[in-house]
């Protein structure tokens, strides 16, 4: 318990009525004064501090620990002065009680405290103006120092005239005229004078040399990279699904699915952990951005989750997600531009400025939608980082559209291609263009039991249509009258109310099934049929896992961008022969038939010859869980597109050629005393080298001879020594940008080869030319990965 003397008390309460109320009232506007002094002098010096600003000029302010000094003794003294106002009025409000005491000890006692609080104040008055005194001095000192320190580098903020930084001049003028056309700029430190336009140019930008009497080594000094962990492979999902996000339809479905295949990504991770072994996997830092599902790019997916719309691409980038994650690798996963913009450190304005931070990621899997967002917000960060993109595109982008120049000049320019990126970072639901890398997506795989229990349950006449949508349903009445002969047609075309006049009435309607359902709709069915679209789906792969048999259209002639509407404008010249050219190629009889729908009795002898044909529920190794996962990975640890192509330069030969002409004398194959080019993936010696016959393209003379087409091999082909090497006699030859080159063209006898390392293709054919084409073999059920690829 604390004790007050009530002597004491008595006094305080006498110098506060010597104060009251004009004194008090004096007291606090002079405190207040003080406080507002402080806060002013506090701004100036803080002002001055080092490193505020990129651009500020530095110098040493003389006197700063001084001036500091007598900031804190000011800073103390106000402390202490309102710790004691404070005890005074709470001693105040507790004194009431003793009002009553006597009058002559107050008389006694009234002038000591108030005199001495009063002479406290004047001290600390007279201090403040000593110490303005002083501030004031170092400012002017200060400001004098500054100015001559400008006026000797006025001179050397000036745009330079090094050959080296040819655009600077011109970037400078640009920023003179257009620097506040972006707050950017100012978030930077531009602030419309030589020297900031400089520092931008040099240090947060590339065209201008770093200004000399620039803190260099503060400018340049990247922060320390994180050592490198290890990949280790995932069992629990949990984690994902909270990454995933929810609030869309589209990511429900998407969550759903990662839910429903939890066990086979289990099961497959045990798998590939055994099978690579001791094989070390660095763990990648990777943003997974899904630009079709923003509210910017229109979102045309989610509402129609439940009413029968394309479901393909959600499968897919599911698909993507748990496999990124059961491979061990830490996931970013962005769905509105919101989020993107705060992962990739994009400054405020409106993206004309590189990114505030290095990017914090190896690897960024999005989409169109998604790559013309960061081109639109990550300024010149766009041009220095895409080669970590992989854009997810289901129909592919072939070279002559991809670069930009080449597409403008020749026609190939659509509203998706002209990216100038390395046509691998593209990945394709399908193994179609080998160009592009296949990333494709999974379907459900069965155990032994499953598949004898599905063959046990098959309905012997029962077909299921390909169609959710009864726009696909117009004008098959033909086809299904005669199919209606034979089977029990079973339909899935979403419906809210009234039954689709489109859907014929002895076709058994479903409605729009939930992805389990509709397994067990085709686990029961004995044919799966397709009446032309959509192109490319899942839905088929899944029919022919579960027993089914897929019958589909053929297309003659072959639909492409140049006569079909759905393809106009996309970035390929592919020719589609059937609505799933995969299943046709890859798959094929007993398990895939293509037939001309428009020839009645083909089709009717299909029908009648499928009845008689059993199958077994088959799923290729590679679209499996375990496959999609081998196939990523091993893009992963052995993509690497920031190395940048390295053909060999016009006018220079080997000293020794790696090629050797095969004993049939028909193709080149790797020397074997010529060791594979080290870094290259594939391993350059699975190249094999074919002369392609006039008018045709390199992806069929592959396919021609069982093998793939390997774009990654062209550089190693382009030269005479191949033309050489094959026998075929070069008259001249010309290296030009063509994305059919290198090709051998008669007559003439002219040899051509490819100036542009990024226009090397396997697509694209003319009866003009002979294409050299380079090849590869492939592991069985893993088209993507050669023999020695893993």
């Amino acid at each position: 318990m604390i004790t007050v003397n009530p002597d004491g008390k008595i006094m305080v309460r006498r110098c506060l009525v010597t104060l009251r109320p004009f004194r008090l009232f004096v007291l606090g506007i002079g405190f207040f004064t003080l406080c507002f002094l402080m806060t002013s002098l506090g701004g100036q010096f803080s002002a001055r501090r080092l490193g505020d600003s990129p651009f500020t000029i530095r110098t040493e302010v003389p006197g700063g620990p001084e001036s500091r000094g007598a900031l804190r003794k000011m800073s103390d003294l106000l402390e202490l002065m309102v710790k004691r106002m404070d005890l005074l009025a709470r001693l105040e409000n507790s004194s009431e009680l003793h009002r009553t005491a006597s009058a002559a000890h107050l008389a006694a006692d009234r002038l000591t405290p108030g005199a001495s609080l009063i002479e406290r104040i004047q001290a600390i008055a007279q201090n403040v103006s000593d110490i303005a005194v002083k501030v004031d001095q170092i400012l002017r000192h200060s400001l004098i120092l500054h100015s001559k320190v400008s006026e000797g580098r006025r001179d050397q903020c000036e745009a330079p005239s090094d050959p080296k930084f040819p655009d600077c001049s011109g970037k400078v003028e640009w920023m003179r005229a257009r620097w506040t056309s972006d707050p950017c700029y100012a978030f930077f430190g531009v602030d419309g004078t030589e020297c900031s336009f400089l520092t931008y140019l040099s240090e947060v930008e590339w065209f201008c040399p770093p200004l000399p009497w620039r803190n260099q080594t503060a400018a340049r000094t990247a922060p320390k990279s994180l050592p490198r962990v290890q990949a280790v492979f995932r069992s629990n999902l949990s984690h994902l699904l909270e990454l995933m996000g929810s609030g869309k339809e589209s990511l429900i479905f998407m969550k759903k699915r990662t839910r429903r295949f939890t066990a086979q990504w289990t099961k497959a991770a045990k798998y590939l952990a055994q099978k690579l072994g001791d094989t070390r996997r660095d763990q990648k830092q990777i943003l997974v951005h899904i630009g079709f599902l923003t509210e910017e790019s229109g979102d045309v997916f989610s509402p129609r989750v439940l009413k029968g719309g394309p479901l393909g691409e959600m499968v897919q980038w599911a698909d993507i997600l748990a496999a990124l994650y059961v491979l061990g690798h830490s996931l970013r996963i962005t769905v509105s531009l919101k989020e993107l913009q705060s992962n990739l450190g994009v400054p405020p304005g409106r993206g004309n400025c590189p990114l505030t931070v290095p990017l914090p990621f190896d690897l960024i899997y999005t989409d169109y939608h998604g790559l013309q967002q960061m081109k639109q917000h990550m300024g010149l960060s766009f041009k220095k980082y895409r080669c970590r993109i992989r854009v997810i595109d289901t129909f592919g982008t072939e070279p002559a559209y991809n670069h930009e120049e080449y597409a403008t000049l020749h026609g190939y320019r659509t509203n998706w291609g002209y990216w100038n990126l390395n046509p691998k970072q593209f990945m394709t639901m399908f193994p179609h263009t080998p160009d592009n890398s296949f990333m494709g997506f999974v379907s459900e795989e069965l155990n032994e039991t499953e598949k004898q229990l599905i063959k046990d349950g098959k309905a012997g006449n029962m077909a299921v249509v390909y169609g959710k949508e009864a726009s696909i349903w117009k004008g098959k009445e033909k086809f299904l009258a005669i199919l209606n002969k034979y089977m029990e047609i079973h339909g899935t075309v979403y419906y809210e109310s009234q039954r689709p006049p489109e859907v014929p009435a002895f076709v058994k309607n479903h409605g729009l099934l939930p992805q389990p359902e509709f397994q067990q709709l085709l686990r029961k069915a004995k044919l799966f049929i397709g009446f032309g679209f959509p192109y490319e789906g899942p839905a088929p792969l899944e029919a022919i896992a579960n027993g089914c048999i897929f019958l589909q259209s053929r297309f003659s002639p072959p639909h492409s961008s140049l006569n079909h509407e759905f393809f106009r404008g996309k970035p390929t010249s592919r020719e589609v022969f059937s609505q799933h050219p995969y299943a046709e190629n890859f798959i094929g009889k007993p398990h895939v038939w293509t037939v001309d729908y428009n020839n009645s009795d083909e089709f009717e002898t299909a029908i009648k010859a499928i009845m008689n044909t059993q199958v077994d529920p088959y799923l290729p190794y590679e679209y499996t869980c375990a496959g999609m996962m081998e196939r990523i990975n091993a893009y992963i640890q052995h993509q690497d597109f920031c190395a940048g192509p390295s053909p060999i330069p016009p006018g220079v030969s080997t000293a020794q050629s790696p090629f050797v002409l095969a004993p049939n004398a028909t193709h080149l194959e790797w020397a074997q005393n010529i060791s594979s080019v080290p870094g290259a993936w594939p391993p350059t010696h699975s190249l094999r080298a074919w002369l392609a016959a006039p008018g045709r393209a390199c992806t069929d003379a592959c396919l021609d001879h069982g093998l793939i087409c390997e774009p990654s091999f062209f550089p190693f082909l382009n030269s005479q020594d191949a033309f050489l090497k094959l026998q075929v006699p070069c008259d001249s030859t010309e290296w030009e940008m063509h994305h059919l080159y290198p090709a051998f063209a008669q007559p003439g006898q002219e040899c051509y080869l490819q100036k542009e390392p990024l226009l090397f293709s396997c697509a694209g054919a003319s009866t003009k030319y002979q294409r050299l084409c380079p090849c590869r073999d492939f592991r069985k059920g893993q088209v993507a990965l050669c023999q020695g690829c893993l």
